[in-house]
């Protein structure tokens, strides 16, 4: 799998900025197929960074209303990245 494919976009939301100040941990929107290890290689060489450790998260897609059938929206991943000491993303910058 291509480096550029795995990273789809970081995640800027009000606990991701929370755990980014106090544990150095970043949130990222993954390829459904991509592993820890991969995601991992992915970091550290688009964005330059030392990554200490990496959980998953498979988010499940929300029902919701279209017209009077119920719809669903895509299942996807989630990436939680931690940084080792001394190591940070410039998140206006990516």
């Amino acid at each position: 799998m291509e480096m550029h494919s795995i990273i789809k976009r970081m995640l800027v939301t009000e606990k991701s900025t929370i755990e980014k100040e106090e544990k150095n941990k970043y949130f990222f929107e993954v390829d459904p197929r991509a592993n820890k290890i991969e995601i991992r290689r992915a970091a550290e060489k688009l964005l330059k960074v030392v990554v200490d450790d990496v959980h998953v998260i498979n988010v499940k897609g929300k029902k919701k209303r279209m017209g009077r059938t119920m719809g669903k929206r895509k299942d996807w991943k989630k990436a939680v990245v931690t940084l080792a000491p001394g190591n940070s993303i410039d998140i206006y910058g990516v």
